[in-house]
């Protein structure tokens, strides 16, 4: 009596072990590499000379008045992939508003002539995974002037560059139209100069 009941069991676990674990990762692969090959090897980014840059699914920190900068990272130490996460801090939660965002305002203030009370909230909080690379468009817009005085550019030239790379919401109605920072500053890089004193990527 147990054999008949045993021995079904074993081989019915070896049979989907080898079907959920072998055969159907398989073709899920091997479809997304014919498919999807960018986004199933990591939306990987590469510079002109083939070098990866970054994810576009990934923020990284930039912090130099020349470039578009990220909204703030709750993952750690910058845009640690390995710690993503979010700051676990509600809206009632003193240290987030009276110390963390206030921060983050005074800086938007000081270095992009924000007005208090009209700072983009994603300008001052993070994202919920803590590693979002876009910033929405009003975001990017209160930081148009920095980047075009720091890079001696026209105002309306890198506004223009902004709007080529902002993507609108997904099929038209999903999510809010946003800016991938790392693409738009490959793209500042690659169509105006950076000052001398830039001595770094980022």
């Amino acid at each position: 009596m147990l054999r008949k009941q045993l021995w079904p069991a074993i081989a019915m676990t070896f049979v989907l072990m080898i079907i959920t674990g072998g055969i159907y990762p398989g073709i899920v692969t091997v479809l997304a590499q014919v498919l999807f090959p960018h986004q199933a090897n990591g939306s990987l980014i590469t510079t002109s000379t083939g070098q990866v840059t970054g994810s576009a699914l990934i923020g990284q920190t930039f912090a130099k008045p020349e470039y578009f900068h990220t909204r703030p990272s709750a993952a750690g130490n910058g845009y640690d992939d390995t710690a993503s996460s979010g700051t676990n801090k509600g809206p009632t939660d003193l240290k987030l508003a009276d110390t963390l965002v206030k921060q983050a305002i005074d800086s938007a203030v000081a270095q992009d002539g924000a007005v208090r009370g009209k700072v983009p909230s994603d300008m001052v909080t993070s994202s919920a995974s803590g590693l979002d690379p876009d910033i929405s468009p009003a975001n990017a817009a209160q930081q148009v002037a920095r980047v075009a005085r720091t890079r001696g550019a026209s105002v309306d030239s890198i506004r223009a560059l902004v709007g080529r790379h902002t993507t609108g919401r997904q099929f038209g109605f999903f999510g809010e139209p946003r800016v991938n920072v790392l693409l738009l500053n490959l793209a500042l890089d690659s169509s105006f100069s950076r000052p001398t004193t830039a001595n770094s990527s980022k």
